[in-house]
């Protein structure tokens, strides 16, 4: 949730939150809700002291002002229930508003929408030519993924990961959850349903709804990403300085709707309704985060240029950014097929944003603060096995192992079928 009293002093952060092309006149009706909601509790408050005041004077009232001094309270009595109501209202109505403002987006972020981000720097190569098969064509030949069963029993873009494929896919979860241990991060396998108020909290609704499933009635939702569970694993505390940060690392399934994909983006396994990941969150420093932000990125390009895939790093643009990011960096692999970077990984820095929401706090010299709290996927294992079965297969119909998943998977390399 943003810092109203920031959005109502700070020109530059209104520009920031600008940049991310609100609707017209949100920030507007949001600040003139927010001065009716601060006058009346100066109003509330004034009455709640008239009445105290009120009550004190019938216990020294004399028995003839007796009379008079409870039918005065009484009134302000009444008086200060109406306004209490009217205040909670105005309170109810200007949080469900200020949830719908995203965070300001930094400085450093560039301006402009989708595919508009700016590219930092390009890493390996040569870029490979279009393979003979796709990633759909090639796993379903070598019979690593079946849409078409797994179509009858659960619909469209789902899939029956198969054979070697299986042991690629816990072999990569096994090698990112080791070096993510080694980086002093908390392995985590966290719960997968969670409740409305727990969406809200980590920043996820109201925006991202449409993506989300929901299940017994509303009562619980499917998450997109672990980050979701590990953002609230410290909600309501304060966290002493010296105890960050701390790091967590959750492998987990998801689960998106996937609304408004189409075309190349539906075959095979890009783009699917389930799939796993390991996720990395932070709960960090106010005076850190951005150190902090730049590691969690560095810590990325080494699980992709660990398997021997070509990326770019792109500062994804101002009206690009999602409503909780005030900075977002995207990883893009090299997809040989399509002869373009897509998108495999990507890492945030939300400031106090998410903190706000979940009443998270860190107590240090400057006093009790909101933390801040960043987030980043260390490895989409669906979309970057995509990657792995185009830079690998081979011209024979086979695919060899990335070195660094050979211990892991027992083999080297998979032969061909059919």
């Amino acid at each position: 949730m943003i810092d109203l009293k920031r959005l109502r002093d700070e020109p530059e952060y209104r520009r920031g939150i600008e940049r991310k092309r609100v609707r017209a006149g949100l920030l507007d009706e949001l600040l003139a809700l927010d001065e009716r909601r601060r006058a009346l509790h100066t109003t509330v408050q004034d009455l709640r002291a008239r009445q105290n005041a009120a009550s004190k004077e019938i216990g020294r009232a004399s028995a003839d002002q007796r009379a008079d001094k409870i039918a005065a309270a009484g009134a302000l009595k009444d008086e200060l229930a109406t306004e209490e109501e009217r205040l909670a209202t105005l309170e109810t109505e200007c949080d469900a508003l200020a949830l719908q403002v995203p965070n300001p987006a930094h400085e450093s972020v560039p301006d402009g929408g989708e595919d508009e981000g700016t590219v930092l720097r390009e890493v390996g190569g040569p870029l490979r030519a279009a393979p003979a098969r796709d990633h759909a064509e090639f796993g379903e030949r070598i019979g690593f993924f079946d849409r078409d069963r797994a179509a009858e029993v659960s619909g469209s873009r789902f899939a029956y990961l198969m054979r070697e494929a299986v042991l690629l896919e816990l072999a990569i979860v096994q090698w990112v959850m080791s070096k993510l241990v080694g980086e002093g991060f908390i392995p985590v396998m966290p719960p997968v349903l969670v409740r409305e108020q727990t969406m809200v909290e980590a920043g996820f609704f109201p925006t991202d709804r449409a993506q989300v499933y929901e299940v017994d009635g509303g009562e619980l939702f499917l998450v997109g990403t672990a980050e979701i569970p590990l953002s609230v694993l410290h909600r309501n505390e304060i966290i002493g300085a010296d105890e960050l940060p701390l790091r967590y690392a959750g492998a987990s399934p998801c689960f998106r709707r996937e609304a408004g994909t189409y075309g190349k983006d539906t075959r095979g396994i890009f783009r699917v309704h389930q799939f796993d990941k390991v996720e990395m969150f932070v709960f960090a420093e106010p005076d850190r985060s951005w150190e902090e932000h730049e590691r969690i990125l560095a810590i990325e390009e080494s699980i992709i240029g660990g398997l021997g895939l070509p990326y770019r790093v792109v500062n994804i643009a101002a009206g690009d950014l999602g409503n909780a990011a005030a900075k977002k960096y995207d990883l893009e692999v090299w997809l040989p097929s399509e002869g373009r970077y897509r998108e495999v990984t990507s890492c945030s820095n939300y400031l106090d944003y998410s903190a706000r929401r979940l009443g998270t706090r860190v107590k240090g010299e400057r006093g009790t603060l909101p933390l801040h709290t960043l987030n980043g996927t260390a490895c989409a294992i669906s979309r970057t096995l995509v990657y792995l079965f185009e830079h690998y297969q081979e011209p024979d119909g086979g695919i060899r192992v990335p070195e660094v998943l050979q211990p892991n998977t027992g083999f080297a390399r998979v032969d061909p079928r059919g």
